[in-house]
């Protein structure tokens, strides 16, 4: 599968894929969508690309107008090609680039808030919910507005008791599932 950047400043720019099978690309249907939920909103906001992979999502959201993007991921390759993918749309000043455990980085004391925070973590392990719960936990990563999105297969999801989010909808396209969560007012 060939990925791109779809629309915005840097729209059309292949991105480099991460070798292997360790990462799942979103489709472009999926990340249309996404982007077109979140229209306007996601100008001059800072994204969290937690399990970042490819750094997809957070350059679709760079190009469409975000302010910065934090992309992290625990493996060596999506790092390399986040960076060089970052670089590539020419997205480096507006970019964190971190490799650790979502688990551990979620945990540490918050440096930044979020508008945004990006789930989508390998499959079937339950990671997401465990991220999830622990974004919740901390959820001063978030803004006052802030969203967490999940993106998973539709077989994965659960619903979850959580304490300071709330599940707000959930929007299906083929064998992906995205859920978007709220800070409870």
């Amino acid at each position: 599968m060939s990925l791109r950047v779809i629309a915005g400043s840097a729209k059309g720019r292949k991105l480099k894929s991460v070798a292997g099978d360790t990462t799942r690309p979103v489709m472009d249907r999926v990340k249309e969508a996404l982007f077109n939920i979140l229209a306007g909103d996601v100008i001059d906001s800072n994204w969290w690309d937690l399990f970042a992979g490819t750094g997809a999502i957070g350059i679709e959201a760079l190009s469409r107008g975000a302010k910065f993007v934090r992309f992290t991921d625990l493996n060596r390759l999506p790092i390399e090609t986040i960076k060089e993918n970052v670089s590539h749309c020419k997205f480096d000043a507006q970019s964190e680039i971190k490799r650790g455990d979502a688990f551990v980085l979620l945990r540490n004391t918050v440096d930044k808030k979020f508008e945004y925070i990006y789930i989508a973590p390998p499959q079937y392990e339950n990671l997401w919910s465990k991220a999830l719960k622990l974004v919740d936990e901390n959820f001063e990563w978030l803004t006052d507005d802030g969203s967490v999105i999940v993106q998973i297969d539709p077989t994965e999801y659960e619903t979850i008791s959580l304490n300071n989010l709330v599940e707000a909808e959930q929007r299906k396209y083929g064998s992906t599932l995205l859920i978007f969560y709220d800070i409870k007012n």
